[in-house]
């Protein structure tokens, strides 16, 4: 039962109706639908004078609360009790199972606990070589659409490469998704997002004879199936390649003596024993890193180049930055030292995932109530955070709506509430590879723009911003290549 403190607190609402909340005035077709949510929201801040910041709907029977304020936002992330996912997160742990992403309580302490040495530091230095690799591919692939007067979508292209990433760091395979192999399972990922999505935003698809008469149903199990069995003789793989070396039995601290090369199931495979983990457990955690960690970077640099392509002052920037470090040299590969000399590359990343954050919401089934400025949000209810909204929220940002790097110097930075700015979530649920997924993108981007110079054919806001699960351009991200050397 939900307390009357829900019902009755001063917030604003769009309007809801009976079993459907406010899903049965949305547009269906997506495109229109992100037209039609940015007109009900800021119609809604608009009305908002007391600068309230909580908003209050219901998703079919289901009633839930955004809060939009950073101050709001710190007082949900910074709990250590609710930190509980909601009911959406059921549909994804079919595929990825009750990982890191989607557990709770004990189970995700103990995980928590477990996988963060396999993000030390010394553990990204040997993911570098994968980065750099890959990135290379990229820009190869692209050389021929280059200077060629013809606009192509380089979405595809930054997918397979963050995939083949993903896949290389976290499975230790090589998936080739950039050579036009395994696109079956590539095509599966972005498949069972888009169906999520679906299932989110239509409750009537929560009925399960609704589910299976759309054929989303059976679509969805089936592509589940093709992505676990994947996993699942990946683990059989690397366990039988480490038993050949000798490896599992051994015992070597993560931090320190973990062999350069070690990849993400490996160090799982390393701890199955004294962790008692399930190869069920394993390719849990595997699924989960595989999801959060390719499309989400794959979203950043796409709207990252997208947008250098709309303000060609801040590329012209970019370019001079990154040929004070390379020079010419277009062959090089980058290395450690020569990323550091790049920080308004860094800016304009996080400026694009200011305006575009790849998890554009995160949400928390409330275990205990949540107490907000007088406000009562009872036990159980859903929670949602929109990054999308409240890092556009002008109290925080000089030039909300522009793409502006500069929000990130240093002194900008210091001087900003420091939940105005949650791309990779905060406190104890914050996205645990974070560090990981920057380096991988700034590896990329250094390549990418050290080779060309990009103009944006559909410029914001004709290209929408479609808020799957991931953040995604709803025309892909068209371009213009040239090359600068």
């Amino acid at each position: 039962m939900y307390g009357l403190t829900y019902f009755w607190f001063p917030t604003h609402s769009p309007i809801n109706y009976p079993l459907f909340g406010c899903v049965l005035g949305l547009k269906w077709d997506i495109t229109e639908l992100t037209f039609q949510l940015e007109t009900i929201i800021r119609g809604i801040i608009d009305q908002d004078h007391n600068q309230i910041g909580i908003l209050k709907f219901w998703v079919g029977p289901v009633p839930v609360v955004a809060l939009l304020r950073a101050r709001h936002v710190k007082i949900l992330l910074e709990s250590n009790t609710n930190i509980t996912k909601p009911w959406p997160y059921d549909l994804i742990s079919e595929w990825i199972g009750r990982g890191l992403l989607t557990s709770t309580s004990s189970k995700w302490f103990s995980r928590r606990k477990i996988i963060t040495p396999t993000f030390h530091f010394n553990i990204l230095k040997g993911y570098r070589e994968v980065f750099v690799a890959q990135g290379r591919i990229f820009v190869d692939q692209l050389e021929t659409s280059a200077d060629s007067g013809r606009e192509v979508d380089i979405f595809p292209f930054i997918k397979r490469c963050a995939l083949d990433i993903i896949c290389e760091t976290a499975m230790g395979t090589q998936l080739s998704a950039q050579h036009g192999e395994n696109l079956d399972y590539c095509d599966a990922v972005s498949t069972i997002s888009a169906i999520s999505f679906d299932y989110f935003r239509m409750p009537w698809l929560w009925l399960k004879p609704i589910w299976y008469a759309s054929g989303k149903g059976f679509q969805f199990d089936r592509l589940v199936k093709l992505a676990q069995d994947f996993t699942l003789r990946v683990i059989r793989e690397r366990r039988r390649l480490m038993e050949e070396e000798g490896l599992l039995g051994e015992e070597w601290e993560i931090t320190e003596k973990a062999p350069k090369k070690s990849v993400f199931i490996d160090m799982l495979l390393q701890q199955q024993a004294v962790n008692n983990f399930t190869d069920e457990d394993i390719r849990e955690e595997v699924d989960t890193f595989m999801f959060e960690g390719h499309d989400t970077t794959a979203s950043a640099m796409g709207f990252t180049i997208w947008y250098l392509g709309q303000y060609p002052e801040h590329q012209k920037l970019v370019h001079a930055e990154i040929d004070s470090v390379f020079g010419d040299n277009v062959t090089r590969d980058p290395t450690e030292s020569d990323l550091k000399q790049l920080p308004y590359l860094e800016r304009c990343l996080k400026e694009g995932l200011r305006l575009m954050p790849s998890v554009p919401i995160l949400a928390r089934c409330l275990s205990e109530d949540l107490h907000i400025e007088g406000v009562t949000l009872p036990k159980n209810l859903t929670v949602l955070l929109a990054p999308v909204l409240s890092h556009r929220d002008p109290e925080h940002w000089e030039r909300s709506e522009d793409f502006y790097p500069d929000h990130f110097l240093p002194d900008a930075e210091a001087a900003r509430h420091p939940y105005a700015y949650v791309p990779f979530s905060a406190g104890p649920r914050n996205c645990i590879g974070q560090k990981f997924a920057l380096a991988e993108e700034k590896t990329v981007l250094s390549w990418f723009f050290r080779r060309y110079s990009v103009e944006s054919v559909e410029p914001f806001p004709g290209n929408r911003p479609i808020p799957e699960l991931i953040l995604k351009p709803s025309c892909g991200f068209p371009v213009r290549l040239f090359k600068r050397h």
